[in-house]
C-alpha cells in the first residue's frame, strides 16, 4: 500500500486545524474511554482503517475493553454497553450518518437523558472530529503503519 500524499507535510495549515480541533475534543468532559469507543465506531462506519487500527489500540490500553471492541458493530444486539454507551453511539451514528435522516428525536432525547447541554455539544464535536480525521486519513491513502515506514 502507498499513501496518496502526507497530509502533515502538504499543508501544515489543515495538522494545525485539526490539532486545535482535536485539542478541543480532548480537553472536554468526555470519559477518555467513551470518547474511544466513539472512535471506534464512527471509523467502523467510514471504514477508516488507519484510525480503526489507532483508537481499538488506544482504548486496549485504558482496560479491559476487548469484548466492547469485537461487538462494537452489533452494539444494539450486545448486552454489555450501558445505557450511557448506548445512548453516545447512536448519537455518534446520526451525526456520522446525518444526511439519511439528520438527528431523530429519540436519539436527541436518549442522548439528552445521560448527557447534560454542554456534554451533548462536546460528544457533537468529538463525532465532528473524527468524521474529520477519517476523511483526511481515506482520501489520503493512509492505513496502519503508514508513518512508521
Amino acid at each position: 500500500m502507498n499513501m496518496r500524499l502526507n497530509y502533515r507535510t502538504a499543508s501544515p495549515d489543515v495538522l494545525k486545524a485539526m490539532l486545535s480541533l482535536q485539542k478541543s475534543v480532548t480537553d472536554s468532559s468526555i470519559d477518555h474511554a467513551l470518547h474511544e469507543l466513539l472512535k471506534i465506531r464512527v471509523s467502523q462506519i467510514n471504514g477508516c482503517a488507519f484510525c480503526l487500527d489507532m483508537h481499538t489500540k488506544d482504548l486496549m490500553k485504558m482496560g479491559d475493553y476487548q469484548e466492547h471492541i469485537f461487538l462494537l458493530s452489533a452494539w444494539r444486539e450486545a448486552p454489555i454497553f450501558t445505557d450511557r454507551e448506548r445512548a453516545m453511539l447512536a448519537l455518534a451514528e446520526a451525526v456520522t450518518k446525518i444526511s439519511e435522516q439528520g438527528v431523530p428525536d429519540e436519539v436527541y432525547t436518549q442522548a439528552r437523558a445521560h448527557f447534560d447541554e454542554k456534554e451533548y455539544m462536546e460528544l457533537i464535536l468529538a463525532v465532528n472530529a473524527i468524521n474529520c480525521w477519517n476523511r483526511i486519513a481515506i482520501s489520503t491513502g493512509m492505513f496502519p503503519g503508514c508513518f512508521s515506514k
